[in-house]
């Protein structure tokens, strides 16, 4: 999901979060992990960081991933708006599909649908690749992206674990602990995202609901545009409800709505782009 990818944030949570954003140094990213590269994909403690290669037991994981910050469940669909610095609004639905991928590295993954759409018109059309391990850990293994404009396929984008040396990366940890550090993706030079477990009792208001409290903050940095600093708030039994840019950017994307139960298809063909 976008990074990939927010309204009412209380002061007192803005004030401390941005204070606090200047007082942890970014580079702290950059820390090594202390777990070997090997035998991935059955401990909470063994997360990769930066380009280190990972090499993952298929057996290990589940297309259940039910982790309480990150559900995945079929039928799901969250509507969401992103705000940009100049007040350009744009719509995504995401859907999470009961279709299947199977992965380069041997994992099968589930399939979540990531449409964004301008004044009613698709502009993007993002098929996305999780799986869950046996510890708890929710990992991205890649997507496939298309651009559209004026209905027709404008670009093609994307990576998959495993294939010209994409490394998958880690979502949602299964035990997130103040300070914990972890490679959310890594195509060299394209995409490096970093998260940083930054607290487990913050609050957040979207137009979706209130969370008073336990809101999981993760602090979302990239070593390709060092000035770039992301705050994104994850709440138990729901899953992303709000990102705000804190430097490199103004923007936000917030939760409107969150759907259970429905009949969700993936666009095919010339369907991505209507």
């Amino acid at each position: 999901m976008r990074s990939q990818r927010q309204i009412g944030i209380s002061l007192s949570l803005l004030s401390a979060t941005l204070g606090a954003a200047w007082a942890v140094a970014a580079g702290s990213t950059a820390a090594t992990a202390s777990a070997g590269a090997s035998d991935r994909g059955g401990s909470a403690n063994a997360l990769p960081v930066g380009s280190e290669p990972v090499e993952l037991d298929p057996a290990n994981f589940s297309l259940q991933i039910d982790n309480p910050y990150f559900p995945l469940v079929p039928g799901d669909r969250k509507i969401v708006r992103e705000t940009d610095a100049e007040g350009g609004k744009v719509r995504g639905v995401v859907s999470v599909t009961r279709e299947t991928k199977q992965l380069a590295n041997g994992v099968t993954a589930r399939v979540v649908n990531d449409r964004i759409s301008e004044d009613g018109e698709v502009v993007e059309d993002a098929r996305e690749w999780y799986a869950q391990d046996s510890a708890g850990n929710v990992w991205y293994f890649g997507e496939n992206t298309v651009e559209c404009k004026n209905g027709k396929v404008a670009k093609r984008d994307g990576f998959q674990a495993g294939v010209d040396g994409a490394q998958p990366g880690v979502i949602m940890p299964a035990d997130p602990q103040v300070g914990l550090i972890f490679r959310k993706s890594y195509v060299a030079g394209e995409a490096e995202d970093a998260g940083e477990v930054f607290s487990l009792t913050e609050r957040a208001e979207v137009p979706f609901r209130k969370f008073r409290s336990d809101v999981l903050l993760i602090k979302e940095t990239t070593p390709l545009e060092p000035v770039a600093l992301e705050y994104a708030f994850y709440a138990q039994g729901v899953g992303p409800v709000l990102v705000v840019e804190i430097s490199g950017g103004n923007g936000r994307e917030e939760l409107l709505r969150n759907q259970h139960g429905r009949q969700v298809e993936l666009p095919a063909g010339r369907e991505r782009c209507p």
